[in-house]
Parts: structure tokens; sequence; C-alpha cells
């Protein structure tokens, strides 16, 4: 199954785009830049993603759109979220969004975001909302623009020496499950086929980098959507009228939780056959599902104390009205494990973070390698095609 066919809808990306070519024809060819030039494994980072990597600073129109989800989705600060720590402990900080840069080649070099609030692996229900579709076509013509700049040579290596970081999903579920609050037309799929559609997509994603010539990827999962404040709200709304409990016990929404496993299962399932077929590819999966739920199973453990509430937010768990403003958040964030409707606290996102990298406290998040391993493998090398 692939995705249907999407008209750009994003003026700004393409005019961006025009004023990177005009300042590539005052550049001479051939050379990489002195800041660059170096004997790092990975010389860029860039970011894939929805709300699990961006903000709002990379969604135009953001504050107009955010509907009924938060304004401040991670704390106003796209430095909590774990692309960027990662990329802090890559010594790669302060990744920018792909709407903010200057024009110059040197944005590129230093690596992207490419990702936005809200994107969606499915042809998203909003025309606001971005797809995965839309980010690959930015990529695809970034990577342009650097074989324009570079050698041929210089380019391919650089490509293929860089980290490309994948986090979709999360937002598909969640546009799924409003459609189904509010009673709009749902996709014709059962829950495991649309769980195969969104593992089988990402997989298309990746084959679609590994044709730019990308080699070193990570691929997250998707958090454990049923223990959110929203998710926790909606089940209350529904019980109190009358609805079935749907509890695991530890106050998390089993069946929500039970698709999201199931997709994750899937995509590590299928990225594993792909690390087999393409042999040269490294690949990674991480599981921050099975982090998160380890925190909730035993949240003193790791210094928390409220597993259910957001800690900015209104109403029960905090779940009513979303983070709109930050005077509206709690005390301590750092005891919470939720920050709004959907999303982790810094906290949080720092232990997974850490667990990735270094597979401590939370062991095996990603598989087969942690990142500090990959990166401190040599990037793939081949012969320049001819």
């Amino acid at each position: 199954m692939t995705m249907s066919q999407e008209k750009p809808n994003f003026k700004a990306s393409k005019l961006l785009l025009l004023v990177h070519l005009l300042a590539l024809l005052v550049i001479a060819h051939g050379k990489l830049p002195p800041e660059v030039s170096n004997d790092l494994n990975a010389p860029a980072f860039y970011i894939l993603g929805d709300s699990s990597v961006d903000c709002g600073d990379n969604t135009l129109f953001y504050p107009l759109i955010h509907s009924s989800l938060s304004l401040y989705s991670c704390n106003g600060s796209d430095s909590t979220l774990i692309p960027h720590l990662l990329a802090e402990k890559m010594g790669m900080p302060n990744i920018l969004p792909f709407y903010s840069q200057n024009g110059s080649i040197d944005g590129i070099l230093k690596g992207l975001n490419f990702g936005s609030a809200q994107a969606t692996i499915m042809n998203p229900s909003s025309q606001s909302y971005q797809s995965v579709n839309q980010q690959l076509r930015q990529v695809f013509d970034s990577m342009q623009l650097l074989q324009l700049q570079l050698s041929q040579e210089t380019a391919l290596h650089f490509i293929r020496s860089s980290i490309f970081y994948l986090s979709f999903g999360k937002d598909d579920y969640i546009d799924l499950y409003q459609r189904n609050a509010s009673g709009a037309a749902k996709p014709n799929y059962s829950d495991q086929e649309f769980s195969q559609v969104l593992a089988n997509q990402m997989i298309h994603v990746i084959r679609n980098l590994y044709d730019m010539n990308v080699r070193r990827m990570i691929c997250m999962g998707i958090l454990p959507l049923g223990c959110t404040p929203r998710m926790l709200l909606d089940r209350y709304n529904s019980n109190s009228k009358g609805g079935e409990e749907d509890d695991d016990g530890r106050g998390c929404v089993e069946e929500i939780n039970a698709q999201v496993s199931e997709y994750n299962k899937m995509l590590h399932e299928q990225i594993a056959m792909l690390r087999t077929e393409l042999p040269d590819a490294q690949i990674v999966f991480c599981d921050v599902y099975q982090g998160i739920r380890k925190i909730i199973n035993n949240p003193e453990h790791y210094g928390f104390e409220d597993v259910k509430s957001a800690c900015c937010g209104l109403g029960m768990y905090g779940a009513a009205i979303g983070c709109l403003s930050k005077d509206t958040a709690c005390e301590q964030d750092t005891s919470h494990v939720w920050w709004d409707l959907y999303n982790p606290t810094k906290a949080v996102n720092s232990l997974l973070a850490d667990s990735a990298w270094s597979g401590y406290p939370l062991s095996r998040i990603c598989r087969p390698t942690t990142i500090q391993e990959l990166l401190s493998t040599a990037s793939p090398s081949h012969p320049i095609p001819t």
C-alpha cells in the first residue's frame, strides 16, 4: 500500500529553497567548510517527526492551529525533547528548525529539524498539518543542494555519515482517537490493519531515505498513549456515561496501549528484516513505550510522584484544557511523568535520552545497539557511483 500523492502546499518551503539555491551560486563548489571538516563519525544530525520532535517552532501558524492541544506542548522549548537531548550528547546542540534557516549552506551542513508538531504518517485530516511525505521532500531538496555545493564524493560521504532521526505515529493515533471521540468518519481499517499500514509506511520512509544515500538511522517507537492524561480523561468521561472499564490496573487504557504496542512490534520486526536486506544500512529502533511503562510501573524508583496528571493543563488530570500558559504549570515538573495532554516532561525525556544513548538506567531501550555505539561505529563506506 502506498501513500496517495500530495500537492505541495507549503510555499514558504519552496521560497526558502530558492534562497538556498541563490546562496549556492556565490559559494565555490567542491569544498567542505572548515567547521564541518572533521573526523566525527557523524558530521550532522537530521530530525524528522511529529510533536515528539517539535514544540511548534517548525510548524507554520502553530498558535492558530493547535486546536484542542497545548500552546506550550513541551515547556516552550525543543531542548526538552529526546532528539535535542541526544544532539547535545553528540556535541551538536542547537539543531535549527527547517523554516528558521538563514538561507546559507551552513544551516544544512550543521543539521536540521524537519519535524513538525502534529505531523502524521498518513495524509493529514487537516490541511494545516504536515505529513511525512512533505518532510521527505524537504530532505530530498536539502540533500540535492548539498550535492550542488559539494563534490559528489564529499556529499555522498557526508550524507552516509550523518545520523537521521525518525519519530512518527503518535499524532496519527491521536488524530484517530479524536475523530472516534467526536463521531467523525474513521478509516476503513481494523485496529490491527491501521497499525500495519502505519508500520508499512514507515518502512517506505526508511527505503526512501536509503535511496537518498542515507545509511544511519534512528527510528523511534510510539510512547504508551493509553497512559497519557487526555486518554485517562476520555476513559473517565466514557465510564461516567455508562461505558465499560478499560483499565490495565495501573491507570492506563489497555485497549489504546495494546494498539500502540502492536504498531511498535510490527515496526521493530520489519526494521530487523530490513537490516538483513540492506546490510550497509545501520538502523536502530528505540522503544520509548517500554521505557515509559517501566517508569510508570515503578515511579518512586525513578524519582516521580504523579504518573497520571499533566503538569500543565486544567481540569481533571490536567487534561480538560491543554497547556495554554506556563503560568498554569505545576511548581515541580520533575515530579510528573506528563507535561501536558500527550507529552512527557523533560525529566522523563532525559531518562529516555540517557537510556537510548548508553543503555542506562532503562536497559535495552534501543536495539540492536545504543546510539552511542552507533556513533562509535565507522560509517558505511562505498565506492562512488560512476
